[in-house]
């Protein structure tokens, strides 16, 4: 007659013991890159904005990006992006802005340097709240490090007061 028991001891298996652990890594892990709130971030410009004219009622962006959005629905208004200043769309990971009157512009809201969501427009700057870089309103390039390439251009469509993803 055999002493070993076929069936396991009471009590919570190791691999059960292991993969909360690595739940509860991956849950800190998250939450330290990410943003407390889930409400998109309109910021006025902290700088004053010179005003210039620019291309009236027409939408620019540069390169294609990766997100595709909704062609159907606004994004937002034009009156909802402030001049010199930007909105950022979680829901939809972009971050629109209008660096001069009348100019709109579309980038990632992903930051280049490790993903983080970006977390608010300020001052002529697109700002990364994990380690504090910044992207410049009017081409998506980087003004302050550790990020070292620009944020990636998204497609809009400018249509009347209707801003779109194209």
């Amino acid at each position: 007659m055999s002493s070993a028991s076929p069936h396991p001891a009471p009590g919570p298996a190791r691999r059960t013991v292991v993969a909360a652990a690595g739940a509860a890594g991956l849950a800190a892990a998250l939450a330290a890159c990410g943003s407390s709130d889930n409400a998109s971030d309109s910021v006025d410009p902290g700088s004053g904005s010179s005003g210039s004219t620019g291309s009236a009622g027409t939408g620019s962006t540069g390169s294609t990006g990766a997100s595709q959005g909704s062609g159907g629905a606004a994004l937002a208004k034009t009156s909802d992006i402030p001049e010199g200043g930007g909105k950022i769309f979680k829901d939809q990971g972009v971050v629109v802005t209008q660096p001069t009157a009348g100019t709109f512009k579309a980038f990632s809201s992903k930051c280049t340097h490790q993903g983080c969501a970006v977390g608010s427009v300020a001052g002529g700057v697109i700002i990364c709240p994990c380690h504090n870089s910044h992207f410049s309103v009017a081409d998506g390039s980087v003004k302050q490090g550790p990020a070292t390439q620009p944020l990636p251009a998204e497609k809009i469509t400018v249509s009347g007061e209707d801003i779109k993803l194209a």
